[in-house]
């Protein structure tokens, strides 16, 4: 009898579910939890021979420099990881993807500058996250989306000057977010913080040393306190006119369309042409300084002062056309649907307004989010177009382009 429970002992003592490095001391908490107490034993590497049942693992206080894949594949089941105060500079990707049950994960104190953001993807029951005092200098858009359960997010102490629009979205349980001591640049592609920061009810730690380290006159001032008559988000008015082009009485109709943009800083003007065989983004201007039309560009002509042009307007012309306005702080798009009818009345100066502005249908968007086609083309411009006009060939309407070209530039320059 003796003899078969001492076999038992020692079968119980080499048992997987005790099993334990050297360096460390494990335990079982009461809770049934395994814990693998690896902290302050001068560690190079994550030790080998760790029970696949921990749940617990401390590494903190040690010299590891660096995570490879296999550092914590024997410890599938982890559910706290404490890795702070070490020399970590380098985890490779995938290295926590394998830990689905981790709820806590501390890098805190180390020497990030990077992060697997990728492996969050797999973490969707972490509820603290710890990357403080490290040398990270972004956080990439979209990177904690899905974390529905993360509760606490340390990301004070690192090197960044911005954060994308929306980084916090979609953390419906935080409560409480860290980012004091970073060089931010409170220019207006940050200025979204400031209002998310004002909403929200997650509690931003010692949000008066949250500074500004950029621009010159915002130094010191917290990020919260950015002033609002800095970023404005974009306005946006589009007026039209269609007549004869102006080379000779046989030439085609051409259609102007002018949007007339406000907002700090001043917002870049996009077009989208939508038409039944043909969808067109331009951004920027297809006409030179120099009056002349950009390579490939001879269709539709933008302008930079948002003048648009089209030369010789034809039936297949016909469709939406929608100026997008886009500065740090925000979208604004105005369109407006063009049709093309036979008549033998004059080409008619169309109403000079915003055809949204004012109105439930106007579209205003904040950066990032996309155009809403069901706000656009709300109101329908009737051009007409002279009886007895045709369309000329190749070399007269070669003539006709540089003659356009010629007179607006003149006329918007």
């Amino acid at each position: 009898m003796r003899p078969l429970l001492g076999v038992l002992a020692l079968v119980t003592l080499l048992s997987p579910g005790l099993a334990c490095p050297t360096p460390c001391s494990c335990s079982t908490k009461k809770n049934g939890r395994l814990l693998a107490e690896c902290a302050y034993r001068e560690l190079r590497d994550v030790p080998r021979g760790l029970s696949p049942n921990v749940t617990i693992l401390t590494l903190s206080a040690n010299r590891l420099g660096r995570l490879g894949r296999a550092s914590l594949a024997e410890v599938p089941e982890l559910q706290s990881l404490w890795l702070g105060y070490n020399h970590i500079s380098s985890v490779e990707p995938g290295t926590f993807a394998g830990l689905p049950h981790l709820k806590n994960l501390d890098l805190s104190h180390n020497r990030l500058a990077d992060f697997p953001w990728q492996d969050l993807r797999n973490l969707s029951a972490l509820q603290i996250l710890k990357l403080s005092n490290n040398r990270l200098v972004t956080v990439p858009q979209g990177a904690l989306a899905g974390l529905r359960e993360l509760r606490s997010l340390w990301l004070n102490d690192n090197e960044l000057a911005t954060l994308a629009r929306g980084t916090f979205e979609g953390l419906p349980a935080l409560a409480q977010l860290q980012l004091f001591h970073n060089p931010f640049n409170c220019s207006c592609k940050l200025f979204w913080l400031k209002e998310w920061a004002h909403d929200t009810s997650v509690v931003l730690s010692r949000a008066g040393s949250t500074l500004c380290a950029a621009p010159a006159r915002l130094r010191g001032r917290p990020v919260t306190d950015i002033p609002g008559a800095l970023c404005v988000p974009p306005s946006a008015q589009l007026t039209y006119l269609s007549g004869p082009a102006a080379a000779g009485p046989r030439d085609g109709l051409t259609l102007t369309l002018h949007c007339s943009v406000a907002g700090s800083p001043p917002p870049e003007i996009r077009w989208q042409i939508r038409t039944a065989k043909r969808r067109v983004d331009i951004h920027g201007p297809t006409v030179a300084r120099d009056g002349g039309a950009k390579a490939g560009r001879q269709r539709f002509l933008a302008f930079k002062n948002g003048t648009m042009a089209i030369p010789d307007f034809g039936k297949e012309d016909e469709g939406t056309y929608t100026c997008v306005a886009v500065n740090d702080v925000g979208t604004r798009d105005v369109s407006v649907n063009v049709a093309l009818a036979g008549s033998a009345n004059p080409a008619e100066e169309l109403p000079r307004d915003d055809p949204q502005a004012g109105h439930p249908g106007g579209h205003s968007c904040a950066k990032g989010d996309e155009l809403d086609p069901s706000g656009m083309g709300e109101k329908l411009v009737i051009v007409y177009r002279v009886a007895g006009q045709a369309r000329s060939g190749a070399g007269a309407r070669e003539f006709r382009l540089g003659t356009l070209l010629l007179a607006l530039g003149l006329l918007l320059w």
